[in-house]
């Protein structure tokens, strides 16, 4: 009664407090909706994106989970589990760790689990049996110097190339089972009964991932592998003959400080730069896959690899080019616009050498023999014949003007000066420098310098007269109209060079790989395939990470 007189004496109404928490209340509410409704899109849109990206991997998450359904059955059902008991949570586990994006991964993890768990359990159960002659207190003693050695043995394994990079999840495995084993025997007297199935458990996961990545939509890691080479070698393509336009263009870059990933060029040598580890991967997984092609032979896998190390390469060169783009001392357009043709000829021809590599991998067939064209070296001579005819741009002014002499006049009198005082200094001092001389030399600078003003201003001298950092630096400003593009036509035919060597590893990949010949029907198509813009393609790269 007393709070209500109060409030009323004070101006305010009781129901004030409530009106405003309600407010508050619905914005939050309104806030929390929206906030909602926006992960829930985005949520989506990565779901679709993802899908459009690659839609192998759509079924690689269905086969995960029906294999998951039908292992889990030996849980579910009774006279299953009644047979098997709780030994049956090792073929849900084995489901779960074995089974990859591809069949050469799965392949490579299955076979390693495999392996490990027979070796493990063969080694196991013949130290249990040796130990088992002897006394209890000697039997602990040798059951713990075997865990020491065979586990130090096991894990310096691990370190040697061979094992680390096709049979170190095998190695795991082997340690995981043998301590599991081994231990486990000192206690428990029916371990090998309890070996036995988990092993059975074991085998019957293998066989269910093994068969899902087999015969059920299988995904190659070879073919990704495959698919990678072919896109990075357009994406390359694309990348520079769109930087090279976009040098001479005459848009603005103002905003080329804000470029993003998102930039074409960048997203076109991006999967080139990023391969290294991917492409050692695929390679070994594909390695371990059958022959499935219908030619049923095996490809090198490895020359792949080196293809990838030689395109890197040629990607520094690309990304070099890029960076030019984005400098902040740029050459006039004017200046850019004298060597326009022949440059742009150069990246034309050198992207329609790597859509011909690119299509003669998709084929399987060979390279042709005029890949480098004649158009090529008219466009390279053509780009030095125009670099001979502005020698002026790239060599600065003539020596014989008036500034050059007046600096060369001074620094040589400056240099006369300097050797005579050092002279005298080295004959009175023996090889030091005394503070008194410092002093003199000092004191006679500046009474030179006050004559020569003293002079000037007698003389009513309104001539400009440049020093030699002056000079330095109008030279500099010259050079740097020219040096920017000195830069990138370097970086072009440094491109071109490069380029040859892309052609002799992909030639090589061809008589290693047994692709067929060229014929007349290829140059049609490769006389057609060269006309259409070139565009960068989607990596064909798997989902899942490296291991």
């Amino acid at each position: 009664m007393y709070s209500g007189i109060a409030m009323r004496i004070a101006g305010e109404s009781p129901c004030w407090d409530w009106t405003d928490k309600t407010d508050i209340i619905k914005k939050r509410s309104i806030f929390f909706v929206q906030k909602m409704r926006k992960l829930a899109i985005s949520t989506w849109t990565t779901i679709c994106r993802v899908r459009q990206e690659d839609s192998s991997r759509v079924f690689h998450s269905l086969k995960v989970g029906f294999s998951l359904t039908l292992v889990s059955l030996l849980y579910l059902l009774e006279p299953l589990f009644q047979g098997i008991g709780q030994n049956a949570i090792w073929a849900v586990m084995t489901v779960v760790v074995v089974l990859e994006f591809t069949a050469g991964a799965t392949l490579c993890k299955g076979l390693n689990r495999g392996i490990g768990t027979l070796l493990a359990g063969s080694l196991a159960f013949l130290i249990q049996y040796i130990a088992e002659e002897s006394s209890h207190i000697f039997r602990a003693i040798f059951i713990g110097t075997a865990v020491f050695v065979i586990g130090s043995a096991a894990t310096y394994m691990r370190f040697f190339p061979y094992i680390k990079k096709n049979y170190e999840y095998g190695v795991v495995i082997f340690l995981l089972t043998f301590n599991l084993i081994i231990v486990s025997s000192y206690r428990i007297h029916n371990v090998l009964k309890i070996a036995q199935e988990r092993f059975y458990m074991i085998a019957i996961g293998c066989g269910i991932c093994l068969l899902m990545s087999l015969i059920v939509f299988p995904n190659w890691s070879g073919q990704d592998l495959h698919h990678s080479t072919i896109s990075k070698l357009e994406g390359l393509a694309f990348s520079i003959e769109a930087c090279v336009n976009e040098y001479f263009s005459n848009e603005d870059r103002k905003a080329a400080k804000d470029r993003t990933l998102e930039d074409p060029i960048y997203k076109g040598y991006k999967a080139v730069l990023d391969s290294k580890s991917s492409d050692e991967t695929l390679a070994m997984h594909a390695s371990w896959e059958p022959c499935h092609s219908r030619y049923c032979y095996r490809l090198p896998w490895q020359h792949y690899v080196k293809l990838g190390e030689v395109l890197r390469r040629f990607g520094y060169t690309v990304v070099a080019l890029h960076g030019c783009l984005q400098t902040q001392i740029q050459t006039p357009r004017s200046v850019r616009a004298l060597f326009k043709d022949p440059c742009i000829r150069v990246a034309g021809e050198v992207s329609k050498a790597l859509i011909e590599l690119s299509e003669s991998i998709q084929n399987h067939r060979q390279c042709s023999p005029e890949i480098i064209s004649d158009h090529l070296h008219e466009a390279l001579q053509d780009l030095d014949a125009a670099l001979k005819s502005q020698p002026r741009l790239f060599l600065g002014p003539n020596t014989d003007n008036t500034a050059t002499k007046n600096m060369l006049t001074f620094a040589a009198a400056t240099a006369a000066a300097s050797h005579k005082s050092s002279s005298t200094t080295r004959g009175g001092g023996g090889g030091g420098v005394a503070l008194s001389s410092v002093k003199t030399d000092s004191s006679a600078l500046l009474q030179w310098k006050s004559k020569r003003a003293a002079k000037e201003q007698a003389n009513n001298n309104d001539s400009l007269r440049p020093t030699l950092s002056k000079i330095a630096m109008i030279t500099s400003l010259e050079f740097s109209e020219a040096l920017p593009f000195a830069a990138f036509a370097s970086l072009l035919v440094e491109a071109v060079a490069r380029l040859d060597l892309v052609i002799d590893e992909v030639e090589e990949l061809g008589r290693v790989a047994n692709f067929r010949e060229f014929n007349t029907c290829d140059a049609d198509q490769v006389t057609k395939t060269c006309t259409k813009p070139t565009t960068p393609l989607h990596n064909h790269l798997p989902s899942h990470g490296v291991d």
